[in-house]
């Protein structure tokens, strides 16, 4: 879905670059991330670096804000050679990131961790207010009191962002930044990114969706294989054009036949209601939801409105009072565990990927057997098999083209794409009953992006109930046969996606779907939109 139709204003014209890299290489033991990589970027240009997973995009940003260190080539900070040493000599240059994966502390509170990333000692109180000021200019409305841990992915996104705003950078580094941030919010920050470039301000974006790319950037610089392959000016081209720069060939499309009608129920929310520990959290209310056979049935809302809290409640991180909310394959399972949830036939693919989906530090053969020990004979007598385990990982990558060092390498060392994949690719391959699946393409470029919904799509028509929630509604309305809405923790009814639109679905978003309960819906438009 396009964010804007407006064409990038051309930055002004400038002597020297802000930013120039001359010949930069970052060699790994089992993979060179960039290899001999020239780039520069003006006061005032909003510059895309455009590729696949893994063509080694997040490691140059890393390199110019410090985080890593080239192993060659040359950094040039407006004219003079710099050898960037952390992130705060890259603060203390001008340099701002906004990282794909979250550099937060979790058991902090917003304001608290943006406070480390500031010079000197903040008072909190005033910067908690500051913090309200920017979010609420800029459409990304977050309160300052709460914990990380306790906010959804879209929330922490808002709060890399203001965190970097709050920094006044000279040269901005956005690796996703929009990836789960809805249609309004992302139309709010272009606003402010074309006027911080429009004060000189260099932006370097990173972002799989080619649109936005379109929209906003002057220029773009295209990776592949940790090289530059190219550039172009966005305006000039279309997304189907710089697809094929980044990957080589044109997109493929998914195959959406009919869905079964007559599937058994896999998933049965019934009267579903749910007070959440966190004292900033959404309740869920009386939410009613039949998932069948051999269907994708998707939620769509606002990041906050209860999706964290309706997940936890269908895996089993949150065990309920009663039996009978929650049915999976038949069987009332509200009080059950994770562990025994999944084998009544539950995959799940949560929406944060380190730390929840995979554990950071272990290998992508451990990581399989934290969630497939059972369906893929990985524990026999008590013991556990690791060959077993390493042939099942394997098999993921293979099957999800997911780049890596084997399946001993760490779940860490995985680009954000590439992680995404293995997960997702660790649940299907389980062949699931029942796959319930949180922004499944967060992160992941095009083309993987198409193979995943593809294959959720398979995995339907081998007759699983498949239930999706994202923030994506074109990535709904592409693979759902019904869509629905979470908003202030009530879920509207269902429709066909065949017989309701983007527009429909964005109205629902803020509570105002037919025969809504009104004493619940926000009570202004701003609050509609980002509560």
């Amino acid at each position: 879905m396009s964010q804007s139709t407006s064409q990038p204003v051309p930055p002004p014209a400038a002597t020297a670059p802000r930013l120039q890299l001359r010949g930069i290489s970052k060699v790994y033991p089992t993979v060179v991330a960039n290899d001999q990589v020239d780039l520069s970027v003006q006061p005032g240009e909003i510059r895309a670096i455009l590729g696949e997973n893994g063509a080694g995009k997040s490691t140059l940003m890393k390199i110019i804000y410090g985080v890593t260190h080239q192993s060659a080539g040359h950094i040039y900070w407006e004219g003079e050679e710099v050898r960037v040493e952390n992130p705060a000599h890259a603060r203390s240059l001008g340099i701002g990131m906004v990282f794909q994966h979250f550099s937060l502390f979790e058991t902090l509170t917003v304001v608290e961790n943006v406070a480390l990333a500031l010079p000197g000692n903040p008072a909190l109180d005033e910067l908690a207010q500051r913090i309200t000021e920017v979010s609420e200019r800029y459409g990304l409305p977050v309160d300052p009191r709460r914990h990380i841990h306790a906010l959804s992915v879209g929330e922490r996104q808002r709060v890399e962002i203001i965190r970097c705003l709050l920094q006044n950078p000279r040269l901005l580094i956005m690796d996703e930044p929009t990836s789960v941030l809805t249609p309004q919010a992302v139309r709010k920050l272009f606003e402010t990114l074309r006027q911080l470039a429009a004060e000189g301000c260099s932006i370097l974006y990173i972002s799989h969706k080619l649109d936005e790319i379109q929209a906003l950037c002057h220029t773009a610089t295209v990776l592949r294989g940790g090289k530059v392959t190219g550039e172009c000016i966005p305006a000039q081209e279309t997304p189907a054009s710089m697809a094929r720069l980044m990957i080589g060939k044109d997109l493929p499309h998914c195959e959406h036949g009919a869905a079964r009608t007559d599937g058994d129920v896999r998933l049965r929310l019934a009267g579903l209601s749910h007070a959440s520990d966190d004292p900033f959290g959404t309740d869920l209310k009386d939410i009613h939801l039949d998932v069948r056979a051999g269907e994708i049935v998707g939620i769509a809302g606002v990041s906050g409105n209860g999706q964290q809290e309706l997940l936890r409640a269908i895996s089993g991180e949150d065990v309920l009072a009663e039996r009978f909310p929650v049915q999976i394959c038949g069987v009332e399972a509200g009080r059950l565990s994770p562990g025994q949830r999944r084998k009544l036939g539950l995959c799940f693919v949560p929406e944060e990927r380190l730390g929840r989906g995979a554990v950071p530090g272990m290998s992508l053969a451990d990581n399989a057997l934290l969630t497939a020990a059972h369906s893929q004979g990985l524990l026999a007598g008590g013991f556990l098999r690791f060959e077993r385990a390493r042939d099942f990982a394997q098999r993921c990558i293979e099957a999800f083209n997911v780049k890596c060092g084997g399946p001993g390498a760490a779940a860490k060392s995985l680009s954000g794409g590439n992680l995404q994949k293995f997960i997702v690719g660790r649940e299907i391959l389980q062949a699931p009953g029942l796959l319930v699946c949180a922004q499944p393409t967060w992160g992941v470029d095009v083309g993987a992006a198409t193979f995943i919904r593809q294959s959720l799509i398979d995995l339907r028509d081998r007759g699983c109930a498949v239930l999706v929630i994202s923030e994506e509604l074109d990535e709904l309305f592409e693979i759902c046969d019904r869509i629905a809405v979470i908003a202030k923790g009530r879920l509207s009814p269902t429709r066909p996606a065949s017989e309701t639109t983007v527009e429909d679905i964005g109205v629902w978003m803020s509570g105002m779907w037919p025969g809504a309960d009104s004493s619940e819906l926000p009570t202004n438009r701003a609050e509609s939109l980002h509560a």
